[in-house]
């Protein structure tokens, strides 16, 4: 019998992520800073929201771009956040998480051979889900001495006759690097010179540390070429709903919303409804996570630092990104003898791409306890080891 299964599927790598998560899932007493995902519950009201809908029988299609009290109230959001005004209408379409936004932005845009340009390290699924969507990703390495902050001069040095988009996450993961204006404003200038799109996954906007965040369609004459991805997982803590969205122009968008149409119809509808009231009434509880996180964020930072594994400070998201050059092992060794010898799950950096090879991700998204048992996990690890 001949092998039914698409040549780019055999070709696709299996996520560096899960590995990790599957052998920890069989021990006892394992600390994860391997997960991505809030240890906070849905704040009471969304999740109230979502309960009460049930309840009322709200349980049919919406829309395909998604109920349009939501669009509505995330255009509002948007523009009291960041300046950018989106049609409600038709430059706003609620996907299942992000990670579906991302599938239908890419499978919109791309012709077969199409290269997108990818900084790394970057989350696990950009270069994937460009090879699945037809296109060609061209990985462009970021470093510790920038800040893990994309060039303007790298990108540029990146494209070719074939280039059609960008595609950049900041606050990133697994860095937690934030880019600053000039730096994003670098990425523009050339977007514009070359006529690309780009694709700006900001799914950990309002979890910054100090600093503001950036929405890329903000900036001079990007609002026309860019879509915006964004969503409910991070900031409010409503990973399980599986909730996002993409904004972008009409053309843009309707071409996202015709593969939206055949593959997912519309996103879960009780998430929805409890989407539009996180919107409504999330601030406070955002505030009181940032305010949390940054407390644990200074925690893991400052102790990877003393145990001589070199962690610059992360300005965003809830990743810190150490090297383990000190312990003379490479990533993979450090997290699975890390895992085995001290019960403490990390992710080797080179899950996200070779530039992240001599580092791992730590989460700070678990509790504060926690990390200070990892912590001195690690430093007995580190005796041994360093």
């Amino acid at each position: 019998m001949r092998n039914f299964v698409a040549e780019r599927i055999q070709n696709l790598p299996p996520s560096g992520i899960r590995k990790f998560f599957d052998i920890a899932a069989t021990m006892d007493d394992v600390i994860s800073l391997g997960i991505g995902e809030p240890d906070f519950v849905t704040p009471s009201p969304f999740l109230e929201a979502g309960i009460r809908s049930l309840r009322e029988g709200e349980t049919h299609y919406t829309s395909n771009s998604g109920i349009l009290e939501l669009r509505q109230v995330l255009s509002n959001h948007l523009h009291r956040l960041y300046g950018v005004r989106y049609d409600p209408d038709d430059e706003i379409l609620i996907s299942v998480g992000v990670s579906e936004a991302l599938y239908l932005a890419l499978s919109g845009i791309l012709d077969p051979g199409d290269e997108v340009i990818v900084p790394e390290p970057c989350f696990v699924s950009y270069m994937p889900e460009v090879t699945l969507a037809g296109g060609k990703p061209v990985p462009i390495p970021t470093y510790f001495a920038d800040h893990f902050q994309v060039t303007g001069a790298s990108i540029e040095a990146a494209i070719t006759e074939k280039t059609k988009a960008i595609l950049i996450g900041y606050p990133n993961n697994p860095t937690g690097a934030v880019m600053t204006r000039e730096k994003l404003l670098e990425v523009a200038t050339i977007a514009e010179a070359h006529d690309l799109v780009v694709i700006s996954d900001e799914i950990y906007d309002q979890l910054v540390y100090g600093v503001e965040h950036i929405c890329f369609a903000g900036l001079p004459g990007m609002r026309e070429r860019t879509i915006t991805l964004g969503g409910f997982s991070k900031d409010y803590a409503m990973t399980g709903w599986r909730i996002g969205y993409a904004a972008a122009p009409g053309e843009l968008l309707a071409a996202m919303r015709k593969i939206h149409q055949y593959t997912i119809m519309s996103a879960p509808t009780m998430a929805q409804i409890a989407a539009t009231t996180a919107l409504e009434e999330g601030d406070p509880f955002v505030k009181e996570m940032v305010a949390e996180y940054d407390r644990r964020r200074r925690l893991i930072v400052e102790g990877m630092n003393r145990l001589g594994l070199e962690t610059f400070e992360p300005y965003g998201a809830f990743y810190a990104f150490p090297s383990i050059e000190a312990s003379g092992l490479d990533d993979t060794t450090f997290a699975e003898k890390l895992l085995q010898e001290e019960r403490v799950a990390v992710v080797p950096g080179s899950a996200f791409g070779a530039s992240g090879t001599g580092f791992v991700r730590c989460s700070y998204a678990t509790s504060y306890k926690k990390i200070e048992e990892a912590l001195e996990r690690i430093e007995r690890f580190m005796r041994r080891h360093g």
